[in-house]
């Protein structure tokens, strides 16, 4: 009696667990893994040509050269381990703000693309065409992706594949929505795909402008966050000058102080992002 009241108390205690913001979302089977997140990183940079693999290296060429030229500045083996840790992490937060200049980029350039292709379907002509003409009519930074999708489907006639191309290289919410509207607009068929088109075109032009005007207003307030959290690692490294100053970290008591403040600094600054960040369009069509 006592193990069937403990398994039932354990399965009731699980499923309280469970519930809430740990609870299973639709689809998430299909969750992206972290190498997928950071190859989905490097895509919406707008970087061709590097994997998960040559990333991983730069970050590791990044941290050893922030070792070694901090090391050579202050002599200090803990402040340069802790630089080094940064210097591991740069090209990532590179890469995120790369990312957000595509994106914000893009934001601008769908609702055209848009227009372009409903001008294309109205005009009579296929979906392929009318993906393919992107290549030539379509905004200057969309251009590449959307030739290189009329070159794989004239040279193997199958849409669905290409698609699944396309949405791989533009890897972006907007063009997955386009793609899969294709998608179902080629299989089912139906006269109101113009409609939709111009109507997804609004929302983008309205969600632009929303964003836009949020990130504005709020911007001055992340970049202030930003130096508060950097100025004191400045300080440090400002300190390099004095070898006296610095000896003091070379100590247990320094080490602590140190990963103290490194902690506070990784908290504070994931808190300000929690805070001021703004809903984002996930990609759940891939």
């Amino acid at each position: 009696m006592g193990a069937l009241l403990g398994l039932l108390l354990g399965a009731g205690l699980l499923l309280i667990w469970r519930s809430g913001p740990r609870a299973p979302q639709p689809g998430a089977v299909g969750t992206p893994g972290w190498l997928v997140r950071r190859t989905d990183l490097i895509r919406q940079a707008g970087i061709d040509g590097v994997g998960s693999g040559q990333l991983i290296g730069a970050q590791a060429l990044a941290g050893g050269f922030a070792l070694v030229l901090v090391v050579l500045i202050t002599s200090t083996i803990t402040v340069a381990a802790c630089f080094g840790v940064f210097g591991f992490f740069a090209p990532v937060l590179v890469l995120r703000r790369m990312r957000r200049r595509r994106q914000v980029a893009l934001r601008d350039l769908w609702p055209e693309a848009v227009d372009n292709l409903a001008s294309a379907v109205r005009a009579g002509m296929s979906l392929p065409e009318g993906l393919s003409a992107l290549a030539l009519r379509g905004p200057a930074e969309l251009r590449p992706p959307f030739g290189r999708f009329g070159a794989a489907y004239r040279a193997s006639g199958r849409f669905g594949e290409c698609l699944d191309a396309l949405k791989d290289d533009l890897a972006d919410p907007v063009g997955d929505r386009v793609c899969e509207t294709m998608r179902v607009a080629r299989e089912v068929g139906g006269s109101d795909l113009g409609t939709v088109l111009r109507t997804l075109s609004e929302l983008l032009r309205s969600d632009a402008r929303t964003r836009s005007e949020l990130e504005t207003r709020q911007g001055w307030v992340v970049n202030a966050a930003r130096l508060a959290v950097a100025a004191p690692w400045a300080v440090l490294l400002l300190l390099g000058t004095q070898s006296t100053t610095l000896q003091a970290y070379d100590s247990a008591r320094g080490t602590l102080l140190l990963a103290i403040g490194a902690a506070v600094c990784l908290v504070a600054y994931r808190i300000m992002l929690r805070i001021g960040k703004l809903p984002e369009d996930q990609r759940v069509l891939r």
